[in-house]
């Protein structure tokens, strides 16, 4: 979200040690690039640290680092740029610690390129010959008890703290181990407990205030397939007039013991099929309210609590997604009315349904945003908005699709050939630059 020429004239001005790039989604990674090829450009010598949810040792080593000569390190985690840091500015480690780092990723890019030499896929259309096997004819859809939209905001977070899975929760300040256990790991069990103690009374006084919002809205609507992996989205039930049309990509992976070449269409049913199927979209946040909470921690410099509440802020935000899903399977859908699990069993997922996001390994192509916001009028709806390149602010929030079907499940798309780009870029009525830029982390060519 700031340019390169920002970066590189702010960092040249202020004479600073270390240059550090965030990114939460793809465009992110051609960004990164760009960055490091104007600072070798521009003869710099300052190292870049890279970081991110999209970002990857690998995606590092093969992209960014050849573009700058100077240090280029892929940190896992904000926490550990720390030790980096203090590694890189030390006279006695620095020279080591490049030299080292640069032939780890000299490594990873051979094999990287091996790797590439030997990924075999199937064509698009073998692919879609393979897709999941449904019987049709005798398959009755979930008929909702709820069609169209529905807006839930101001949303009680007593009632999302239950919801909260914990364990990302001490990933994100690098304490391993699964929630409750890892609060009696003999290692990390003291800090463990008292970060969760911190957390808690932290999120308490959240609650007490009401300095934090939550905001949702979520949708139900008719649809079918379309062709082979486009899913038609209708007005009303009489499926008259089309609202929008999501698009889906398929697994080119070469596939064993008759296992299918999945897209998330195959879990709809096929418009020429006659049955009359639904399909539910999401978009929560749990963010309302966090700008106020970060700058009065920063006034007070209190970074330990300006990071808590962001690392709080995701796991409410989270915590909605699974709140709303389970009262979406249970009341407004209505196919699952019975369903009674335990928190670790929805953390599990031990459900049916699914609800896929776009940038996940189902769906990677961020673009679907846009139609799931404009099917739900999200913007207004929730005050959750989309950035250019297409990251939701606040950053605290999730939205995605609902699928019911019994066989609906969780895949990874992986990488996917120029047949199936070329087809989806009709589809979608994008320019084949464009789609190649959206789909770029799971091309199987440069």
């Amino acid at each position: 979200m700031v340019s390169a020429d920002k970066i590189i004239d702010t960092a040249v001005k202020e004479k600073v040690d270390i240059i550090g790039l965030s990114g939460l989604i793809t465009p992110s990674l051609d960004e990164m690039v760009h960055v490091a090829s104007e600072m070798e450009r521009r003869g710099l010598k300052i190292p870049l640290l890279i970081g991110g949810a999209t970002t990857s040792k690998i995606h590092t080593a093969v992209k960014i680092a050849p573009a700058y000569s100077c240090s280029v390190i892929h940190v896992v985690d904000a926490s550990r740029s720390v030790p980096v840091v203090s590694t890189l500015l030390s006279p006695d480690e620095s020279a080591g610690y490049s030299s080292k780092t640069r032939e780890e990723y000299d490594k990873i890019r051979e094999q990287h390129l091996k790797n590439q030499s030997e990924k075999i896929l199937i064509g698009i259309n073998d692919a879609r010959q393979n897709k999941l096997k449904t019987d049709w004819v005798s398959f009755t859809a979930a008929q909702p008890a709820f069609t169209g939209v529905k807006v839930l905001n101001d949303y009680p977070l007593d009632k999302l703290k239950e919801f909260i899975d914990w364990t990302p929760f001490f990933m994100a300040w690098e304490i391993k181990g699964k929630y409750p256990a890892v609060l009696e790991h003999p290692k990390y069990g003291s800090e463990a407990k008292k970060l969760f103690d911190d957390a808690n009374k932290l999120l308490d006084k959240i609650i007490t205030e009401k300095s934090l919002h939550a905001n949702g809205v979520f949708g139900i609507f008719p649809a079918n397939t379309i062709g082979d992996d486009d899913i038609e989205v209708y007005t009303d039930e009489n499926r008259n007039g089309v609202l929008s049309v999501l698009h889906t990509l398929r697994s080119q992976t070469p596939k064993q013991d008759a296992l299918p070449n999945l897209a998330l269409a195959d879990f709809i049913a096929p418009k020429n099929s006659g049955v009359k199927d639904f399909i539910g979209a999401f978009a929560v946040t749990a963010g309302i309210g966090i700008e106020k909470l970060i700058d009065e921690f920063t006034r007070q410099h209190d970074d330990y609590n300006s990071i808590m509440v962001k690392a709080l802020a995701d796991r409410l935000a989270e915590a909605f997604a699974e709140n709303l899903h389970q009262l979406v399977r249970k009341k407004y859908w209505g196919y699952a009315p019975d369903e009674n699990y335990s928190n670790q069993d929805l953390i599990k997922e031990n459900y049916r349904g699914i609800r896929p996001a776009p940038g996940y390994p189902a769906q990677p192509d961020h673009t679907e945003k846009l139609i799931i916001f404009e099917m739900l009028n999200a913007e207004k709806n929730t005050s959750v908005k989309l950035t250019e390149n297409l990251a939701m602010y606040p950053a605290a929030s999730v939205s995605g699709l609902y699928f019911s079907h019994p066989q609906a499940k969780y895949f990874n798309v992986g990488k996917i050939g120029k047949d199936q780009v070329l087809d989806y870029h009709k589809r979608k009525g994008m320019s084949m630059p464009e789609t190649e830029k959206w789909l770029k982390p799971v091309l199987a060519y440069e």
